[in-house]
């Protein structure tokens, strides 16, 4: 840590640390389930292998609509899409129509805010705990992420 200044010359805390990790999750709220990785970068290598996560999930001769945002990874042309899988991009700038932004909420509200980690892999191990404890909860993933207007799916 290094110390910083107000403007009235007193000195405060501040973390150079950067160290971050990214969760790539996925809900079924119909369902009350989840699939997550924990990867080290946002890139189309990451989305890959969560898109093949989720498919493993998917029950056999069923097939999942994903809602994503239009983050760059989700939306090239280099994505390998599994065959039981549909990319449904929502609209820009409407984080609200998607339900995962909430589970990223509770996520930072009830686990993953106001910690201090140790190391690298202390961010990981986080992260996997609150995934875990999340998913362990079907009723919370109903909760959180049904929709009205996606009953139709």
């Amino acid at each position: 840590m290094s110390r910083a200044s107000q403007p009235d010359g007193r000195a405060i805390p501040h973390d150079q640390r950067t160290a971050s990790t990214y969760i790539f999750g996925a809900i079924s709220p119909k369902e009350g389930k989840g699939a997550a990785l924990i990867m080290p970068r946002c890139n189309t290598f990451a989305m890959d292998l969560h898109l093949a996560e989720i498919a493993k999930k998917v029950a056999p001769g069923a097939h999942a609509v994903l809602l994503l945002d239009q983050a760059g990874w989700h939306t090239t042309d280099k994505l390998a899409i599994p065959a039981n899988i549909t990319l449904l991009p929502l609209p820009p700038k409407c984080p609200e129509l998607n339900p995962t932004e909430n589970v990223w909420q509770f996520l930072r509200e009830n686990y993953l805010s106001n910690r201090v980690f140790k190391s690298y892999d202390d961010i990981v191990d986080h992260c996997c705990d609150a995934w875990n404890k999340f998913v362990d909860q079907p009723w919370r993933i109903n909760s959180i992420g049904l929709r009205d207007w996606a009953h139709g799916f």
